[in-house]
């Protein structure tokens, strides 16, 4: 019991890597949601769900902390989903995302 106890110690750092993310949208005219995730410790993503009936273009700013802030410019048709990511050069320790979407 000692042994498996300091194994499941062992791998508690493996999966400290998450960090907060903080999303602020606007959204105008269009039916978008989001999911936010940290797929490493550098890198972020953001999936963008198009529920309406109309394409949209939507503009994701990145920031992390000092490093500059990368912006992504991705159209979203009607009815389909669509993944963004970025990596930047830092471990990442809080990553702040804009969302602004409106119709095509």
């Amino acid at each position: 019991m000692r042994k498996l106890c300091c194994a499941l110690l062992a791998l508690l750092p493996i999966s400290a890597f998450a960090y907060p993310i903080d999303v602020s949208k606007k959204i105008e005219g269009v039916s978008i949601d989001y999911t936010a995730s940290d797929v490493d410790a550098d890198i972020s993503s953001i999936q963008l769900s198009n529920y309406g009936h109309n394409d949209a273009v939507c503009s994701v700013i990145f920031t992390n902390g000092p490093e500059s802030p990368r912006r992504r410019t991705v159209t979203v048709p009607a009815g389909k989903n669509t993944n963004t990511t970025v990596k930047f050069n830092r471990a990442i320790i809080k990553m702040r995302i804009a969302l602004a979407c409106s119709p095509k």
